[in-house]
C-alpha cells in the first residue's frame, strides 16, 4: 500500500506542459502535495510520486498552463452584470454577441427590472455603449423617465466611467440645472442648461462608489446579495482559466465580503486612495495578507477612460478641437498623495490613459522617489495606454509596472481607431513595454472589456477587433509572451512572482488544462479554446 509521505495528493501525466519557467520550458507531467508543485518532469518520473491517495489526471496530451492572473479587474462590478440588467451587444466574460442593440431595447430591458423591483429602490443597468446602439448616442434622463418615473434608476457604460440616471434619481441626490460640476466630473447639460442625466466621471462615481470619503447615491445592497454576487463572478471567472485578480477599486465594504465569503480565486486588494489615511494609521500596509487574500496597492484615478473619449491627451482628440479629455486629479493633489503614501511604504497602482495623465503620474513618482529613495517599489501605472517613445524611457528608468488593457482591441477596436487615429500604435503598446525591459501585467479591467483571457491572448497576438479590424500591428507580440503576460507578468505586479505565476518546485499548484495548445493554434482561434480544469492549490475547483 503507497500511502506514506513522499507521494503526492495530484499527479498529472501525459500532458503537454507550458511551464513558463526558462530553465524548463516544457514538461508532460507534474506533481502537487500540501498545495505545491513537488515534482515537474517526465510522466515516468512523476508516476514513482503516485500513492494510493493520489489523485491522478491523465491529460492525454492536452496542454497545462499556470493558472491566468488578471491583475487589474473589477470582480463586483462584473457581478453586476449577473444580478442586475445587462445592456451591453457582447457578453462581459467571453464577448460574445447578445440582442442589445438600440436605446429602445435598454427602455424594455429596464422595464422588466422595473416591474419586479418595489417602487422607490434603485434599478440598475451595466455595460451599455452608446456606440453599438442604432442612435450613436448615450441615453438621457428623459429616455429612462420611460422606464420609470416611481423607481430610481441608473446604468453605467461600459468604460465604468459614465453613468446616466433618471429625473428620479437626480431628484433623490439633490442635483438640479443650478448644481455645479464637481471637481474631476462633469454633468452633462442640454442647450438649456438642464442636466440630461449623463454623468462622466466624478460626477458618476458620486453615484456609484461615492467620492472625498462620502458614500455612494445608490444604496449599497444587503451583505448577502454581495456575498452570492462574488461567488457568482468568481465561478465564471475560474471556467475562463482565472486562478487570481487584482480588485481595482476596493472599499472596506468589499474588503469584508472577500474576507466572509469562500471563493477559490487568490485575491489581491487595490483599496481606493480615501481609506489611505485609515490604512496608514491602523499600519496596514502594502502586502498584509495572506496567498488567498493580500492587500495591495493604493489605487488613485488621474484621468478618465478610453472607451468613453475622457482619457487626459496631449493632442486633441480626433473629429474634437480643443478637447483633450478630463483630469480627474490635479497636479499638486496627485503629487501630495503620491508623496505620503511612498513615504509611507505602500505600493501605489495609479490609473492613467492618456499620454498627459501618464506624463504627470511620472512626473508625481519621480519627485517622490528623489526624496525618498526606495528599491523595488514597484508601483503600477494601471492601463497606461497611449504612450511615446519618452515616456517608455522615464517607466523603465523609474521601474515602474505597467498593467495595459489586453482585450480592449476586440471589444472597442471600432471606437479606438475613431477616436484616436495614428495614435492607437502606440496604444496597448505590449510590444514597445517587452522591448524596453518594462515589467507588464495581463489585465481585462473586465467588466469594461471581456474577461476571457484566451481572448486576451489572442488579441495581444493579432491586435484584430471583433469585427476583423487590425489595429497598431507594430504591438503584436508572441503567444508565448502573451502566456508569460498572463501569469509570471501579473505575479510580478503584486511581489508574488516567488510563488506563483510559473509551475516550478516550490510554488503554489495553480494550473489550467487547456484542449488545445496557444502556441499551435491558429492565433484568430486561441479564444475558441475550452477550458478544460481549473486547480488552485492542488485543488480541482472548476472542470
Amino acid at each position: 500500500m503507497k500511502s506514506n509521505g513522499r507521494y503526492a495528493d495530484l499527479a498529472v501525466i501525459n500532458a503537454n506542459i507550458i511551464t513558463v519557467n526558462n530553465r524548463r520550458p516544457r514538461a508532460e507531467a507534474l506533481a502537487a502535495k500540501n498545495g505545491v508543485f513537488v515534482a515537474v518532469g517526465s510522466t515516468s518520473e512523476i508516476l514513482e510520486l503516485v500513492g494510493d491517495g493520489t489523485r491522478v489526471i491523465d491529460a492525454q496530451g492536452k496542454t497545462v498552463v499556470p493558472g491566468f492572473i488578471d491583475a487589474h479587474c473589477h470582480p463586483f462590478s462584473a457581478a453586476k452584470t449577473l444580478i442586475t440588467t445587462h445592456l451591453s451587444p457582447t457578453d462581459a466574460f467571453n464577448g460574445s454577441p447578445r440582442k442589445i442593440k438600440s436605446i429602445t431595447d435598454i427602455i424594455n430591458a429596464l422595464k422588466e427590472r422595473a416591474e419586479t423591483t418595489p417602487r422607490g429602490e434603485w434599478v440598475l443597468g451595466v455595460r451599455y455603449d452608446e456606440t453599438r446602439l442604432e442612435e450613436q448616442r448615450h441615453p438621457t434622463r428623459w429616455d429612462l423617465d420611460k422606464v420609470s418615473k416611481d423607481h430610481p434608476i441608473h446604468i453605467s457604460h461600459i468604460s465604468g466611467h459614465i453613468g446616466v440616471v433618471n429625473s428620479k434619481a437626480l431628484e433623490l441626490a439633490g442635483l438640479t440645472k443650478e448644481s455645479p460640476d464637481p471637481d474631476g466630473g462633469v454633468f452633462e447639460r442640454d442647450e438649456t442648461g438642464e442636466l440630461t442625466g449623463v454623468l462622466k466621471e466624478n460626477a458618476e462615481f458620486m453615484f456609484t462608489s461615492g467620492i472625498g470619503g462620502k458614500p455612494p447615491i445608490i444604496s449599497l445592497r444587503s451583505e448577502d446579495l454581495g456575498r452570492k454576487a462574488l461567488r457568482l463572478v468568481s465561478e465564471k471567472y475560474l471556467s475562463l482559466g482565472i486562478t487570481g485578480v487584482g480588485d481595482a477599486w476596493t472599499a472596506p465594504n468589499g474588503l469584508k465580503l472577500y474576507q466572509t465569503t469562500h471563493i477559490p480565486l487568490r485575491v489581491y486588494v487595490m483599496m481606493i486612495e480615501d481609506y489611505f489615511p485609515l490604512l496608514k494609521a491602523l499600519g496596514l500596509r502594502s502586502g498584509f495578507g495572506n496567498n488567498k487574500l493580500k492587500i495591495g496597492p493604493i489605487k488613485i484615478v488621474v484621468d478618465g477612460a478610453i472607451a468613453g473619449r475622457t482619457a487626459y491627451l496631449s493632442r486633441p482628440y480626433d473629429g474634437m478641437p480643443g478637447y483633450h479629455g478630463i483630469l480627474v486629479k490635479k497636479r499638486e493633489e496627485l503629487e501630495g498623495i503620491v508623496l505620503e503614501a511612498h513615504k509611507a511604504g505602500y505600493q501605489l497602482a495609479i490609473h492613467a490613459n492618456g499620454d498627459k495623465a501618464i506624463e504627470m503620474v511620472l512626473n508625481a513618482l519621480e519627485k517622490a522617489l528623489e526624496e525618498f529613495p526606495r528599491d523595488n517599489h514597484r508601483h503600477r501605472i494601471e492601463h497606461c495606454t497611449v504612450v511615446n517613445t519618452e515616456i517608455l524611457r522615464r517607466i523603465k528608468k523609474l521601474g515602474v509596472v505597467a498593467v495595459p488593457f489586453s482585450t480592449y482591441i476586440y471589444e472597442h477596436g471600432e471606437k479606438i481607431g475613431k477616436y484616436y487615429g495614428d495614435r492607437v500604435s502606440m496604444m496597448f503598446a505590449h510590444k514597445s513595454f517587452l522591448e524596453h525591459g518594462i515589467p507588464v501585467a495581463g489585465s481585462t479591467d473586465n467588466p469594461c472589456g471581456p474577461a476571457s483571457p484566451l481572448l486576451a491572448i489572442q488579441t495581444m497576438v493579432t491586435r484584430k477587433s471583433c469585427t476583423g479590424e487590425v489595429l497598431g500591428p507594430e504591438q503584436r507580440i508572441s503567444v508565448e509572451d502573451a502566456i508569460k503576460i498572463w501569469t509570471l507578468g501579473s505575479a510580478y505586479a503584486s511581489f508574488e512572482e516567488d510563488i506563483k505565476g510559473s509551475i516550478e518546485l516550490g510554488k503554489l499548484a495553480d494550473f489550467v488544462i487547456l484542449s488545445n495548445d496557444p502556441t499551435k493554434t491558429l492565433p484568430a482561434s486561441i479564444k475558441s479554446i475550452k477550458v478544460e480544469k481549473v486547480v488552485i492549490g492542488g485543488t480541482v475547483v472548476f472542470e
